[in-house]
């Protein structure tokens, strides 16, 4: 009867510690103490073959706008027709914008829906571009990438 009640009486203690365990840690997450999105990095990466990198960026919820600048380390010009964020639905559709080699350029794109201050945004980037000495004068390409970002 004695190793009864001692291995139910180990099993009970370590039963409520772990039960008091489980509970803080429901009640952490449930208050988004425990939420990955806050401890993700804000980043603006294009897939790095393309030739095009996002060097900057930054978002405005007055303007509902996401801004990119992307640099272009081509020895030819980039030719941009279109830029598009997924999450919120962002875009830039100005056909043949260009990007001289070696140089930069700001992109403006518009948010449907609007932005609101403090959203996070977290979306695949895709670039739509050819490059070569004139507009429509190379084969057309895109580059993908992601950007997260809070609105401020």
């Amino acid at each position: 009867m004695k190793k009864g009640q001692a291995a139910m009486e180990f099993l009970m203690t370590y039963g409520w510690a772990i039960l008091v365990v489980l509970v803080a840690i429901g009640a952490l997450a449930y208050f988004g103490v425990l939420s990955p999105d806050r401890f993700l990095p804000e980043k603006c990466v294009i897939s790095t073959g393309s030739g095009l990198f996002c060097d900057e960026f930054s978002s405005s919820a007055s303007a509902d706008t996401v801004t990119l600048r992307i640099h272009n380390i081509l020895t030819e010009s980039a030719w941009v027709d279109s830029i598009t964020i997924s999450a919120p639905s962002c875009s830039f559709a100005t056909a043949d914008t260009q990007i001289a080699a070696d140089a930069t350029a700001d992109f403006v794109l518009a948010c449907a829906g609007g932005l609101t201050s403090g959203d996070k945004i977290k979306g695949a980037i895709t670039v739509a571009f050819d490059a070569g000495s004139a507009a429509g004068s190379g084969l057309p390409k895109s580059a993908t990438g992601q950007i997260v970002t809070t609105v401020p």
